[in-house]
């Protein structure tokens, strides 16, 4: 699987996870205590989308929810359709 969205970058993040124990001060207790300290991946939510460029080629490319709900970029249209945008596109560039 690709490791970044291909628009905005955004990668896996190292960090930690932390085990604690006890109870809180808040609750009456001594407080929490740090019993363990593992290393971890925070990974994008990436999807595979096809996307149409604007010259009319259509691609795939990982993109994270965050841009895809955006909209930074349209997704391609059904195969049977492309042949006829590329068409529109053509004669769009020739006027």
């Amino acid at each position: 699987m690709a490791a970044h969205c291909q628009f905005c970058e955004k990668k896996p993040q190292t960090g930690r996870t932390y085990v604690r124990r006890g109870l809180a001060k808040a609750k009456g207790g001594v407080g929490r205590k740090i019993t363990g300290k593992t290393k971890r991946w925070f990974k994008p939510n990436l999807q595979r989308l096809k996307v149409m460029e604007a010259n009319g080629h259509v691609h795939r490319v990982w993109l994270c929810t965050k841009c895809i709900k955006a909209g930074k970029y349209t997704k391609a249209p059904k195969q049977s359709q492309v042949a006829q945008i590329r068409k529109e596109i053509a004669e769009a560039k020739k006027k």
